[in-house]
């Protein structure tokens, strides 16, 4: 393998054209409007939610029927409540209570280029809510809702 170096020593005012062939020219013509545009592209990020609950306000007013919907069928819309205790009549009463803070942000931000000129920008938001929802289910001696009262807030 032979490698050859040359060093040469340039002049002021010494001026030389340089040739590019032009393959190579329209090559990296095209590769600095692919990265132009790569960098000027804006972005936005958004948290998700996960999966919803299904205590819901909406959710207890089509499921919960009185003197119909059953412990059994509690249980399996909603799940083991968070409080089980029995009233001074005897009647045994859940408690169902779910609280949810949801943060959102978003993030926008914007980069531009033109040679070695750039400019740039961005905004952010964050923003937070909470709710709760409780539901209080009250069962007759036969194992079905006698009664029920839901509650939920948002802020």
């Amino acid at each position: 393998m032979n490698l050859t170096t040359t060093t040469e020593t340039v002049k002021e005012g010494d001026i030389r054209e340089m040739k590019i062939p032009a393959g190579r020219l329209w090559r990296v013509a095209g590769l600095s409007c692919c990265l132009a545009f790569v960098t000027s592209c804006v972005s936005t990020q958004t948290a998700s939610d996960t999966k919803p609950s299904p205590l819901t306000h909406g959710n207890v007013q089509l499921t919960l029927k009185k003197g119909v919907t059953t412990q059994t069928e509690v249980l399996e819309n909603f799940g083991p409540p968070n409080v089980a205790t029995t009233d001074a009549s005897g009647n045994e009463v859940w408690t169902y209570q779910k609280h949810a803070t949801v943060a959102k942000s978003s993030e926008v931000g914007a980069y531009g280029t033109v040679i070695l000129l750039g400019v740039g920008g961005g905004t952010s938001g964050f923003e937070r809510s909470s709710r709760t929802m409780t539901l209080i289910i009250k069962f007759g001696a036969d194992k079905k809702i006698v009664d029920f009262k839901s509650m939920s807030t948002s802020f």
